[in-house]
């Protein structure tokens, strides 16, 4: 994956992330870090939930808006 963008949003990370490069046509998905504190590694899931999945694309739409990405939901 190519991370497009990632932000914190209370004390979880999210990232957005593609699956092509910036150039081209490709799938977004958003991630969530669901490691522990004491992993070495970051462990991510990706965001199913309807509810989480449509307020992470309004906030991640903004943080995008001004990179001439165009992501839909």
């Amino acid at each position: 994956f190519f991370v497009l963008e990632e932000t914190r949003i209370n004390g979880k990370n999210y990232l957005l992330v593609t699956d092509k490069e910036e150039e081209e046509d490709g799938e977004c998905y958003i991630l969530k870090d669901i490691s522990c504190p004491e992993d070495s590694e970051a462990v991510y899931e990706f965001v199913e939930e309807d509810g989480e999945l449509d307020y992470l694309y309004r906030i991640f739409s903004e943080l995008v808006s001004d990179m001439d990405i165009e992501i839909e939901p």
